[in-house]
């Protein structure tokens, strides 16, 4: 882990094993969607398959509580620069919007790359139409919050407010009087919803919570501590989490898979738990000398990843062993495909550094001296 000079704790630093987690999310991601659309149908109906889908789940979750997380990391990292609440406010919400825009720049490029869609597929709502809003959101909350434990406070409170509201808000008549694109954006609506603001938002602002704790722990030794705390406090949200579910339920409909806040909560102390780990064996492979540097390039990027992954696992390059492969078959394929995916991470990161290191033509005018 990179660190600031010795003495000096204030110092906004990039932690490896955020970007360990991110990576993680990637390869997660990857086996979710190969195995939804390379395994053959019949076995879908084995226990191997529900334990690969459920692990293949927890890809959204945490790459939106990673989200959240680094909302709070790059303003402190910014406002830590120099630069003013409102810039760093500023910079988050673009980045929000930027998610939001590509959202539908990635349904367009879709629907032009593997034809034979109806239009309307261009605004369903997936991750980045949750993702980037949430992000907006969760900036200025971070900007209107002064303090480290207002931040908390609030982050809490709304993670725990969408958790809770989720089964109301899918079962409320009134959200039948929104426009119908809106409607799809706070309930499911067949393939036109792969993820919903509710529940899911509520992930961000979760990961934002704890961003800021880690962002206020000042040294190697605190950050450690607070990793001990975020492990016991995921394990005892697990641990409500299954307790509430078996409890009768308060509200009218709810499903425990899809908008339950006990699954909601199982989610988030799995997703902590996991951070405090990942955050150990970073730390185990630093003393000892051991790298991974291949899984954080491929966390570092992982937007890059997802905008070019989907188009092949569901589209006409996967076309000849679509729903085709035993289970077996797919985790061959997931590890190629991995491969493939790092190695298009690697010839990107190859150009973009060879067109930043291009010399400059004669017609390039000089700089202006105002």
């Amino acid at each position: 882990m990179s660190a600031g000079p010795p003495g000096d704790d204030r110092r906004p630093r990039r932690r490896a094993y955020v970007d360990w987690a991110r990576g993680i999310a990637v390869l997660l991601m990857i086996e979710a969607h190969t195995a939804d659309a390379w395994t053959r149908l019949d076995v879908r109906r084995t226990t191997a398959f529900r334990d690969a889908t459920v692990l293949g789940g927890f890809a959204a979750p945490l790459f939106l509580w990673l989200a959240g997380l680094a909302v709070v990391l790059a303003a402190t990292r910014a406002a830590g620069r120099g630069a003013s609440r409102p810039s760093a406010v500023g910079m988050i919400c673009r980045r929000g919007l930027e998610i939001f825009i590509l959202a539908f720049l990635f349904r367009v490029q879709g629907f032009i790359v593997t034809p034979g869609g109806h239009l309307v597929t261009i605004f369903r709502v997936d991750i980045l139409n949750v993702m980037g809003p949430s992000i907006v959101a969760a900036g200025l909350v971070w900007g209107l919050a002064r303090t480290a434990g207002a931040r908390v406070l609030w982050y809490g409170v709304i993670a725990s407010a969408v958790a809770m509201l989720t089964p109301i808000v899918r079962d409320a008549g009134l959200v039948d009087a929104l426009p119908v694109w809106f409607q799809w954006h706070l309930r499911p609506a067949g393939d036109l919803t792969t993820f919903t603001l509710l529940p899911w938002a509520g992930f961000v602002f979760a990961g934002g919570a704890v961003g800021v704790l880690i962002e206020a722990a000042r040294g190697e030794g605190s950050e450690r501590r607070l990793h001990a705390i975020l492990a016991g406090a995921g394990a005892a949200l697990v641990a409500l989490g299954f307790y509430t579910a078996g409890r009768p339920s308060l509200y009218h409909a709810s499903s425990f898979w899809t908008s339950s806040p006990a699954w909601f909560a199982i989610r988030v102390g799995i997703v902590m738990m996991a951070l405090s780990a990942i955050y150990t064996i970073a730390a185990l492979a630093e003393r000892t000398g051991v790298t991974l540097g291949w899984l954080e390039r491929l966390g570092r990027s992982s937007l890059f990843v997802y905008w070019i992954h989907v188009e092949l696992v569901y589209g006409y390059a996967s076309w000849l062993w679509r729903h085709r492969l035993p289970l077996w078959g797919t985790a061959v394929a997931f590890s190629v495909f991995c491969a493939v995916m790092y190695g298009a991470v690697v010839l990107r990161d190859r150009f973009v550094g060879s067109w930043r290191e291009r010399p400059r033509g004669q017609l390039v005018s000089a700089p202006s001296n105002s």
